[in-house]
């Protein structure tokens, strides 16, 4: 199958280029099918991938909320085999539980923490929102522009 670039250069051979007549008729048309169904093909294959992406995105969801569920239920059986033991060791043939002793700093009051000890975070970034409006308002801004966009949609 020819790519569209071919049929379209082989559309245009079928075009007198200094008359504008059309030299085969039956060929451009035929020619014309053809890219028409190249492009249906392309279009109905983006639309499959978007199905596809839309159940790979509700399956990733699923997942992460089984995740969020299994972590859940970890931590509170934890703590209920915690608090049933009491700190004490548990052996069968099967499990063995024990303890540890770690150490863990919990912040009590954020503010009383004095600054030296305190790390700063910053994030730099564009405000796309603020600059779309200016930019709207024909008011340049250095370092960007306003730029219009054709988003092909397909149903």
């Amino acid at each position: 199958m020819a790519t569209l670039y071919e049929i379209d250069a082989r559309i245009m051979n079928c075009i007198d280029p200094e008359t504008g007549e059309i030299i085969d008729p039956e060929q451009l048309e035929a020619l014309q099918m053809e890219r028409e169904r190249k492009i249906e093909s392309v279009a109905l294959w983006i639309k499959n991938l978007k199905a596809d992406l839309s159940a790979l995105e509700a399956e990733r969801k699923a997942f992460q909320d089984r995740e969020r569920s299994c972590k859940g239920k970890i931590e509170s059986l934890s703590e209920w085999l915690t608090n049933a033991l009491n700190g004490e060791k548990f052996e069968t043939p099967k499990v063995k539980v024990s303890f540890r002793n770690s150490e863990a700093v919990e912040i009590v009051d954020e503010r009383l923490i004095p600054k030296d000890y305190m790390r700063i975070k910053t994030e730099e970034a564009p405000d796309k929102t603020a600059l779309k409006e200016l930019l709207k308002t024909n008011i340049q801004v250095p370092g960007c522009r306003l730029v219009k966009n054709k988003n092909i949609q397909i149903k």
